[in-house]
């Protein structure tokens, strides 16, 4: 079996998913309805639209 290094993994995904175009309007869309978006560390952010997004798809 593979070793995965799951830090690696979610260093990675922290890196690339802010520059993706979903993601950006995530964030406008969070920003209208709260003004307190931008106190939210970047980490938080991406794994809160992760949330939100696999919530989607699973539903």
């Amino acid at each position: 079996m593979a070793n995965i290094n799951v830090t690696s993994i979610w260093d990675s995904l922290k890196q690339v998913i802010p520059s993706t175009s979903g993601f950006q309007k995530w964030q406008l869309e969070r920003q209208v309805d709260s003004n307190d978006q931008q106190n939210i560390p970047l980490d938080r952010q991406v794994s809160l639209y992760l949330q939100e997004t696999l919530e989607t798809l699973a539903y």
